[in-house]
């Protein structure tokens, strides 16, 4: 199972990652850049995340953050479409937008995953907020679930008839590190979900 991660890159020999297959930062000028490690942390814990579930994954890093937790549109259609040009199945997507203005053209790199048989992981909403491309038709939707086991999901069903994905919210543990102060939230929901959809076994 190939499973691209597009967050701020992850640091591949933390104890929790033990490794990726991959990867590929997307520059400030939206043109790629062999160097993927994460100086942010909240990569490496989604990583971590979705290694803890799915042991034998291969994890491939999409870096698109790089001093904060915040880039371009334009350099998160670029990672999605690497996802897509290299044959991901599943991509890991804990971030997204509230900005209506590239609901277009998040739309359409959606269609892109979609055609390729590819299953995008990201948040349907959070604290009343709609989150694109989460939202969007043709995504695996996740919603926190903060009562639901981190070794689970459940599912709900949406007005529209899709499924929806519910999830803890707390990442992989650490050692001598209580859960509140942690990092937490919708992210590591997405995340839980990913890990547990890349150790199915594949149709």
């Amino acid at each position: 199972m190939r499973v691209g991660i597009i967050d701020s890159g992850v640091h591949a020999s933390h104890s929790h990652v033990n490794g990726v297959a991959g990867g590929i930062a997307i520059g400030r000028d939206g043109g790629e850049e062999p160097d993927f490690t994460d100086r942010i942390g909240h990569g490496t814990a989604v990583a971590a995340v979705i290694r803890e579930k799915a042991p034998e994954a291969d994890l491939f890093a999409v870096k698109v953050f790089h001093d904060t937790l915040t880039c371009h549109i334009d350099s998160l259609l670029r990672a999605i479409d690497w996802c897509v040009g290299n044959r991901m199945h599943l991509v890991n997507l804990s971030l997204g937008t509230q900005n209506l203005a590239h609901e277009a053209v998040l739309r359409a790199a959606v269609d892109r995953v979609v055609a390729a048989g590819i299953r995008l992981v990201a948040a349907y909403e959070d604290a009343g907020v709609r989150w694109l491309p989460g939202s969007l038709p043709g995504v695996a939707p996740v919603v926190l679930d903060w009562d639901c086991p981190r070794h689970q999901y459940r599912t709900a069903q949406l007005a529209d008839g899709r499924i929806v994905y519910q999830a803890s919210g707390y990442p992989r543990p650490i050692p001598r590190v209580s859960p509140e102060r942690n990092l937490k939230g919708i992210s590591f929901a997405v995340a839980n979900v990913t890990g547990l959809l890349a150790a199915l076994p594949r149709a």
